[in-house]
């Protein structure tokens, strides 16, 4: 018999859903994942983040960073589905960060800067009420087919009342190097307040050139594809995409900070 894996070896809690009990840690065991990566302008980010105590991590030249998160959860501890992100790199008003979004590169508990979730599509009604009740994640349930493999990429995000596409992100990807994983901070609000989870992520990952990797805005009304077009992100390429199949995580309870 194999021995436990440590990693999933730890205390858990159960919460309530309306779509049933919870245990958290959420337990991650077989995903894949592109996180695409992109330079966007500061004063848009500073509008989508209006109201949440939070402003922008200015990357280079005073822009803003922004990511759209590519998840296919195929074994976890609340059954399969697909996930899609849009996350703008934030840091709480008035906070000092020397390091800017590089402080992402430290260890979550000793980091200012987090991501903060503007759109959270998913394909079960389990996740979405968790996300949404437990963390206060904008999630809304709708068809996303994906396909990521380790050279290509495609995903959809189809509009829930049937307008056609929100979003499609599809390309080959480019060069790429070795990377570490990338553990996050996510803050989102959950009932006015401000909620500061931690991510715990291990898995080999890939640090791609963008290649042919496009992001385009489809025809649908949907909010979500207004505020992608509002970031800058029709026809956009990303600077990076970090990649992986082997991507385990850990979805912590959030703690209130403000």
């Amino acid at each position: 018999m194999d021995a436990p894996d440590a990693f999933f070896q730890v205390p858990l809690t159960r919460h309530p859903t309306s779509q049933g009990e919870v245990e958290l840690p959420i337990r991650y065991h077989e995903v894949r994942v592109a996180i695409l990566l992109f330079e966007v302008d500061a004063g848009a980010a500073t509008t989508l983040l209006a109201g949440t105590g939070l402003e922008p991590a200015l990357g280079r030249r005073g822009r803003a960073t922004a990511g759209l998160a590519l998840y296919d959860y195929r074994v976890t501890s609340i059954g399969p589905y697909h996930e899609v992100g849009t996350a703008i790199f934030a840091q709480r008003i008035g906070e000092r960060v020397r390091a800017g979004v590089l402080d992402t590169l430290r260890p979550p508990s000793h980091r200012k800067v987090g991501v903060h979730v503007v759109d959270l599509p998913v394909s079960t009604p389990a996740a979405n009420a968790a996300g949404r009740e437990l963390w206060g994640y904008p999630k809304f349930v709708t068809e996303l087919p994906m396909q990521l493999g380790t050279r290509e990429l495609f995903s959809a995000v189809r509009d829930p009342d049937g307008r056609g596409d929100i979003c499609v992100a599809r390309g080959r990807l480019g060069s790429w190097l070795p990377a570490p994983p990338l553990s996050l901070v996510t803050y989102s609000v959950r009932e006015g307040a401000l909620v500061r989870t931690h991510v715990t992520v291990r898995g080999r990952t890939r640090l791609h050139g963008a290649g042919s990797v496009r992001l385009e805005v489809g025809g649908s009304p949907h909010p979500m594809a207004r505020r992608l077009e509002r970031l800058g992100l029709n026809d956009a390429a990303p600077f990076a995409v970090l990649a992986t199949e082997r991507f385990q995580s850990l979805l912590h309870a959030g703690t209130v900070v403000g």
